[in-house]
């Protein structure tokens, strides 16, 4: 089943079309790369907490062992320090923690960033385009086996300029059951749709159409 029109005009505005969905595309994602790493900035504070925590745990850790050495109070002396340790280490994760939620925060607003604006026109051009290949594809059915369908569908949706190009008594000729008159209709629903007029059984544009 073809994706694009025969047509020049026709598959030149959904070439168009298809373009500028791929460059909205890749322009929220460029948007979004650049939101996520600025909010991921904001994680900087909680890195420098989680590493004074660290550090503080470290330290005190390492002040409990040494105070523990002390005879008959190590155990006492070393209490302080532990409990400075530990206290540390809450630092920390509290730190660890804000890092988490600005990761998350960061992820969610880059994915919004992305689906909404491209899920917006995508709920756009996916309608239309697939209107188009089953429109065209029910067409060419109907051109090799009942072109008056589509002689008929042209008489009641043609621009009233396009069909004022055909020749005089065309709708009255489609009406007395004229081949070449049905050909003619036809062919202008036909080209609405970017197909050529040889998609008609038996080909070609009628003699007498403008």
């Amino acid at each position: 089943m073809p994706l694009y029109a025969p047509s020049p005009a026709l598959r030149g505005r959904q070439l168009a079309a298809d373009l500028g969905l791929g460059a909205w595309l890749v322009l929220w994602v460029l948007v979004a790369r650049t939101v996520h790493g600025a909010v991921l900035a904001l994680a900087e504070p909680g890195r420098a907490v989680e590493d004074l925590g660290a550090s503080v745990a470290g330290s005190m850790s390492s002040a409990a062992t040494a105070a523990q050495d002390v005879p008959v109070v190590g155990d006492d002396l070393a209490a302080p320090f532990e409990a400075l340790g530990s206290a540390g280490g809450s630092v920390g994760g509290a730190g660890q923690a804000a890092q988490d939620a600005v990761g998350t925060l960061a992820t969610v607003l880059a994915v919004v960033l992305v689906v909404l604006p491209v899920g917006w026109l995508l709920l756009r051009w996916l309608p239309w385009r697939v209107q188009w290949v089953r429109a065209a594809g029910a067409a060419r059915r109907l051109a090799a086996a009942d072109p008056a369908v589509l002689a008929a569908r042209a008489l009641a949706t043609a621009p009233l300029g396009r069909l004022a190009d055909l020749p005089p008594g065309t709708a009255d000729a489609w009406r007395a059951g004229d081949p070449a008159a049905t050909h003619a209709l036809a062919a202008v629903e036909l080209d609405r749709l970017g197909l050529p007029a040889d998609t008609l059984a038996g080909g070609g544009r009628p003699l007498g159409l403008r």
